[in-house]
């Protein structure tokens, strides 16, 4: 098979890997390396449903011996294969480079014969990538579940971010969808590449010259819709992996039906709406100063489609509020609809010098028509503070500035982590 077909067939089986954004790698080469991975990440283009599509993105090989109901790749599908040789990545990688096609690789893979073959694959790529071609721009490696330490730690030397998707969110669900794969085996990679991390780091502050390892960080990719569990079990989770394992990022995949199995369910279309929000609510856990149990409960286990995460949660808690502009700490500001990280930052910045008004919250950035039902300023409220909640449900309905009609899902979503 020609080596342009073969990249139709796996450039097109790797796409609903969504994983695979930089977030801010620095890779400081010498001068005599082909290309760099500055602070700022890769200039990232966005496809139509939001993805990222700025790497040559591409699997290895689609030839799988798992049979993962969920996936395009199964061993049951009969889908055209293809395998790539590790020159041929290098060659095409380094090709679209030099053409300004690309700035950066994102190499996975379907499990060739066992977990431990594929990866010393990817790891031979990555490592005649920046040996022998002097490639010094950015490296992403999917980690295959089950592989070694050693190969892992040499995908962490070459590559600037590795990650581990988790697939789905319990054990139960990867018991009856991807029978082949154990939680175990997923885990403990992400466990080890979390202490590698730590350990690099403390090896840098000693010495310059010691070796980075994933200077990215980690991440992983959970399915949306794909299994029966709730919002707040996959926000507790996500929780969970950025405290114990050093993560990075988690992604959310709506899961979009590629195949029939009865062990599916049956969707009119991919729940987008819900991965949006749970992109917002997994910023609110990394940025925000909120914990799972504080988004969601057992009692009310999903996300209000109606509202970002913060708003829903304002709306839940009026003791907290109003929220007094010029004499609220950092973290309460955090907590107003309306009022995002940088917004919080210029108002603590601001009131050192003069107080507050309402003309200085708008060009500060904040965004008032969901604000002004949480605050005072100077004691003055913008707007009534004892609306029924109907009523400022309704209100904030109207004018909701999440990105998101009510009404019917949208065409495109915003951005995660494009809202106050």
């Amino acid at each position: 098979m020609e080596t342009l077909d073969k990249l139709q067939i796996l450039s097109g089986a790797a796409r609903y890997d969504a994983s695979c954004a930089s977030s801010g790698s620095r890779r400081q080469g010498p001068s005599s390396d082909i290309g760099n991975t500055s602070q700022g990440g890769i200039c990232h283009s966005w496809s139509d449903d939001g993805r990222c599509i700025s790497l040559l993105k591409i699997l290895l090989s689609n030839d799988c011996v798992y049979d993962c109901a969920y996936c395009v790749n199964r061993s049951s599908n009969p889908v055209p294969r293809a395998s790539f040789i590790a020159r041929e990545v290098v060659d095409l990688t380094m090709e679209f480079y030099r053409r300004n096609y690309i700035e950066g690789l994102f190499l996975s893979s379907a499990v060739m014969k066992s977990p431990d073959c594929t990866m010393e694959r990817m790891v031979g790529v990555a490592e005649i990538l920046r040996t022998e071609e002097r490639f010094g721009g950015y490296i992403h490696l999917k980690i295959i579940p089950g592989s070694s330490s050693e190969l892992v730690h040499q995908a962490g030397l070459y590559a600037d971010r590795i990650s581990v998707n988790i697939e789905l969110p319990s054990q139960e669900s990867l018991k009856r969808l991807a029978p082949q794969k154990h939680k175990q085996a997923i885990l403990e990679p992400m466990s080890f590449i979390g202490k590698e991390i730590r350990q690099s780091l403390v090896e840098r502050r000693q010495s310059c010259r010691a070796p980075r390892f994933a200077p990215a960080g980690q991440s992983t990719q959970m399915i949306i819709g794909a299994s029966p569990e709730s919002d707040f079990q996959i926000l507790r989770l996500s929780e969970g992996l950025y405290r114990k394992m050093n993560l990075k990022r988690v992604y959310y995949s709506a899961f979009v039906p590629v195949m029939e199995d009865n062990r599916l369910p049956v969707l009119a279309a991919p729940p987008l709406l819900r991965e949006h929000r749970l992109y917002q609510a997994d910023w609110l856990l990394r940025f925000y100063g909120f914990s799972a149990a504080e988004i969601l409960s057992d009692d009310a286990p999903n996300l209000d489609e109606s509202f970002d995460p913060k708003t829903a949660w304002a709306l839940r808690h009026p003791e907290f509020f109003p929220v007094e502009i010029n004499r609220a700490d950092y973290g309460t500001l955090l907590r107003v609809p309306g009022i995002g990280v940088t917004s919080a930052r210029r108002i603590v910045a601001a009131r050192r010098f003069s107080v507050i008004t309402p003309e200085g919250l708008k060009k500060i950035g904040v965004v008032m028509k969901r604000a002004k039902y949480f605050i005072t300023c100077s004691g003055r409220p913008f707007e009534k503070l004892d609306r029924p909640p109907a009523l400022l449900r309704s209100r904030l309905l109207i004018g909701d500035g999440s990105g998101v009609a009510v009404q019917e899902p949208p065409k495109q979503l915003l951005l995660p982590g494009l809202f106050a």
